[in-house]
């Protein structure tokens, strides 16, 4: 990323000035960061909660269908980090026209974000399914678990392109400050997943019983729903957005130059993370069966944690990228610490009910008594971990919204490979079990709030140009 040198003295002006901000603009700031956070917020909760009945149902089957559907989250968000770098790109992108009131190039970015996902979504759903086999083996499932995990794979591949074709819009959406028309269509996907889940993995209302290929199909059908709704919504007449007008399937090449240069390193963080994250789960699924159905329940747990982080993350993207776009690199430093102070509130108290109550949490998932004892001990862990979490998920968000998408990537390599992956090996190795590869993973997030809150503070990402 470039320094634009025409605006570079301004920016610096504006920062040495230091524009003094009114108790009015002070409220409206407040109002707008609520207003951006609260349905992303509503909609990862509740999507992440939809996820752990998702979860529930499966592992009432037995541990080992709770063990195959984990097994294959790991691989599953690693295919979708090839189209972070499409999102992240969009939403900065959009962000910035929007802050210019350029709404005709905004729409040009959603129009090349969609071509692109569709194109990409395609081929990651057809090489999940013909490699599910070889990417299963490779995630080392015991016999147990393979032929199930396998099955899993396979369908939910086949929806591969209804989830990256949401993804791009949603993310679209969010850069032009609509956070409400993608809660509203994942929420209804949601709901229908849990109802399909219900009839199809117990057999109900003549449905034979499948178990593990019924939570599949219901997953799957429900991503389905969620693209028809999301390409609907940007294809609305009164869409911010709107791409009723906007005829032809073509390639604008400097749109998606411009998509990709901001894009892509958060793209490499993702497919990185992603990585990192399914050698961690290699190392854990060694410990067996019973430790890595703990394991899941704890993931999929904490997913609620960090919901919302990401949802005041998402906020900051959408506010800093617009502040800078209407040049006022002071309002998008204040954005960028509101949302942090919001957010950690939200993540402590969410925090709190994961280390008082985790046994009973566990509990939800199985009634396997060394199942929830190993998890309860890892989530006092994620517990612990929370405020540094809060830090550079929300932070991280912002640098991203202003182009500095470089500074996440650096910080997430060194994070996950330098730290979480080599001190859970080295925990495990010393007997430490399931609490040694989490101790890893809060070490991991005490590293990367420290290098993100220092990158934020050097104040740098006020004067890229994206």
């Amino acid at each position: 990323m470039k320094y634009d040198d025409d605006n570079k003295s301004i920016a610096n002006a504006n920062m040495e000035t230091k524009i003094i901000i009114d108790e009015d603009e002070e409220k409206d700031l407040r109002k707008r960061v609520i207003q951006l956070a609260m349905p992303s917020l509503v909609e990862l909760l509740l999507g992440t909660l939809f996820g752990m009945v998702d979860m529930v149902m499966v592992g009432r089957v037995n541990k080992e269908s709770l063990a195959a559907v984990g097994i294959t989250n790991q691989p599953t968000m690693l295919a979708l980090a090839v189209f972070q770098a499409l999102n992240v790109g969009s939403t900065a992108l959009v962000a910035r026209f929007m802050g210019t009131d350029d709404n005709e190039s905004a729409s040009s970015v959603v129009k090349q974000t969609l071509i692109l996902t569709v194109i990409l979504g395609t081929i990651v759903s057809i090489l999940g399914y013909i490699f599910a086999g070889n990417v299963i083996n490779f995630m080392g499932a015991k016999p147990d678990v393979f032929p199930l995990a396998v099955q899993y794979l396979k369908i939910i591949s086949l929806g591969g392109i209804f989830i990256s074709t949401s993804m791009g819009i949603a993310a679209a959406l969010r850069g032009a400050g609509d956070t409400v028309t993608p809660m509203r269509y994942n929420l209804i996907s949601n709901l229908i997943n849990v109802g399909l889940n219900y009839i199809l993995i117990y057999g109900k209302l003549g449905f034979p019983a499948m178990g593990v290929a019924g939570a599949a199909i219901a997953t799957t059908v429900s991503r389905f729903v969620a693209m028809i709704m999301a390409v609907l919504a940007i294809y609305h007449p009164d869409s911010l957005l709107s791409l009723s007008k906007r005829k032809g399937i073509f390639l604008d090449y400097d749109i998606i130059k411009r998509i990709l240069k901001i894009g892509i390193p958060s793209g490499v963080e993702q497919f990185v993370l992603r990585l990192g994250q399914v050698e961690f789960a290699r190392t854990v699924a060694g410990l067996g069966t019973t430790v890595f159905a703990a394991h899941q329940v704890a993931l999929n747990v904490f997913g609620l944690s960090f919901s919302p982080s990401q949802a005041f993350g998402m906020a900051a993207t959408t506010l800093v990228g617009q502040s800078l776009g209407a040049g006022r690199p002071d309002m998008a430093e204040k954005y960028g610490l509101e949302t942090r102070r919001m957010g950690m509130y939200v993540a402590v108290a969410i925090a709190s009910t994961f280390f008082f109550f985790g046994r009973q949490i566990a509990s939800i998932y199985t009634n396997d008594p060394q199942v929830i004892l190993l998890a309860m001990g890892c989530l006092k862990i994620i517990a612990i971990m929370q405020p540094m979490q809060s830090t550079q998920f929300i932070l991280a968000g912002a640098l991203r919204g202003a182009g500095d998408t470089r500074g996440p990537l650096f910080a997430t390599v060194i994070g996950i490979w330098g730290i979480r992956v080599m001190l859970a090996k080295v925990f495990i190795k010393m007997g430490f079990g399931l609490t040694g590869a989490w101790a890893a993973q809060a070490c991991d997030q005490v590293f990367r709030s420290i290098f993100i809150y220092l990158r934020y503070n050097s104040g740098r990402w006020k004067r890229l140009r994206v």
